[in-house]
């Protein structure tokens, strides 16, 4: 070869969506395309985005393939560029075109660096020659694989292991446990991160405490919508509930969670517990009036499944489920990620509870987007749950159940807001740090 290095640029198409979405699988098929060619893999360093798509690269001591999809159009492009004669990029070529179940494709293959136009000088590497031999010997091969939360002007991201414990497209959404090395296992929904095994305990602790606290521990029929991970279930079986149904519409997840989750989903099986594989939404239409000491309402965010769980018919019929001095707890979305849904649920509860009846908490939870994430809570009578519960008893509770999260002063303090968020909450939101910018002078 008269040339440093060959690159070929291809463009995939009518390639299966569904392998495109799949991080994983594209790392896995580029690493595996890089080694087929003969290649020696160094690093591979892959991101996965909402709602879909895959970004990456596979470096290579003699070079590197990077790739890039789109599902929505069934297109995919990769960069493959080889140096030297040992390794054939076309195998590459051939194994990915496979991989991704292409229908057709265009290439374009250039030779780089022709070595007639290039005058060879004289250097000398500062790395002694045995010790850079060694390395180029034995390359370590390092993971870089990242699962990606965003919306248009922001994003999460999470390393992962690229092991897929759990994938199924069920009728509503794709259901995947996928592993962290820093967060241990998780439950992602349509790409969007549910839970972790490292701190799902901030999201159910306050979705359950806060509320059972409020109501002295005294619920005894309790409604579950969503939550078939099972984290809301095993903080509520910690009181002495006498039944809890939980509707869950999507039994993947349930299967997903009792699996491969079983420190989240561990008391799904408890005879005190009626589980339910159907809408949630229907079954609070046709429910028994003030039937329900406690609903809790435990949805993904208003996408997909659960975008019937911000709307209005759906609290009157919950209002009209719970019994007189009854609680109703719900996943709130965060301020400053969803501050539309965020605030429309606000509303929505002081409209079919009363003003003076929906509150708000907020409290932390590291892998939902910007950290900031709320429940809201609405009383069917005059319970206020940021100041009618036992300090000393929930403190007690607490510290006897190994809670990690919530205790007394936690409780307290959840409700207190920041001022943005009061402003918010009123209606009375300021321009947008984007709205309040200057224009860009000329």
């Amino acid at each position: 070869m008269h040339a440093l290095g060959r690159h070929i640029l291809v463009e995939f198409n009518g390639c299966s969506p569904e392998v495109l979405d799949d991080v994983a699988v594209i790392e896995a098929s580029m690493v595996a395309a890089a080694r087929k060619a003969g290649a020696t893999v160094i690093q591979s360093t892959f991101h996965h985005f909402s709602p879909f798509g895959v970004s990456g690269v596979v470096v290579i001591q003699e070079s590197h393939l990077a790739i890039h999809t789109w599902p929505e159009y069934g297109y995919a492009a990769v960069d493959l560029f080889t140096c030297g004669d040992t390794v054939d990029p076309w195998v590459s070529f051939d194994y990915l075109k496979s991989a991704f179940k292409a229908s057709n494709h265009s290439s374009i293959e250039m030779y780089r660096g022709s070595l007639s136009l290039l005058k060879r000088v004289k250097f000398a590497a500062k790395t002694k020659t045995d010790q850079m031999q060694k390395a180029l010997a034995e390359p370590k091969f390092q993971r870089n694989l990242w699962f990606t939360d965003r919306d248009e002007n922001q994003a999460f991201s999470l390393r992962h292991t690229g092991q897929v414990h759990f994938q199924e497209n069920s009728p509503y959404q794709l259901v995947r446990v996928l592993e962290s090395p820093e967060y241990g296992r998780f439950l992602a929904l349509n790409n969007m991160v549910m839970c972790t095994e490292r701190d799902e305990f901030h999201y159910h602790e306050m979705i359950v405490h806060p509320a059972m606290q409020t109501l002295r521990g005294k619920a005894k029929r309790v409604l579950v919508i969503g939550g078939g991970d099972g984290g809301t279930v095993r903080e509520l079986m910690r009181y002495g509930i006498e039944k809890l149904t939980i509707v869950e519409i999507d039994g993947a997840v349930v299967r997903a969670a009792k699996e491969h989750l079983p420190s989240i989903s561990g008391q799904l099986s408890n005879p005190r517990v009626e589980l339910k594989i159907e809408d949630g939404i229907e079954f609070v239409k046709s429910a028994s009036p003030e039937s329900f000491d406690l609903i809790v309402v435990d949805g993904s965010d208003p996408v997909g499944p659960a975008e019937g769980l911000f709307g209005e018919e759906f609290y009157r019929s919950c209002y009209r489920c719970l019994k007189a001095g009854g609680l109703l707890v719900t996943q709130g979305e965060s301020p400053m990620f969803h501050e539309k849904a965020f605030r429309d649920l606000h509303a929505c509860l002081r409209r079919v509870f009363g003003a003076s009846h929906a509150h708000t908490l907020l409290f932390f939870a590291p892998t939902y987007p910007t950290g900031m994430w709320s429940h809201q809570v609405a009383c069917k009578g005059n319970l206020d749950p940021s100041r009618d519960f036992d300090r000393e008893a929930a403190g007690r509770f607490s510290r006897e159940q190994g809670l990690r999260y919530y205790d007394e002063n936690v409780h307290a303090a959840a409700f207190q807001l920041p001022g943005f968020v009061k402003e918010m909450l009123k209606g009375e939101t300021p321009p947008t740090h984007r709205e309040r910018q200057p224009e860009m002078q000329a």
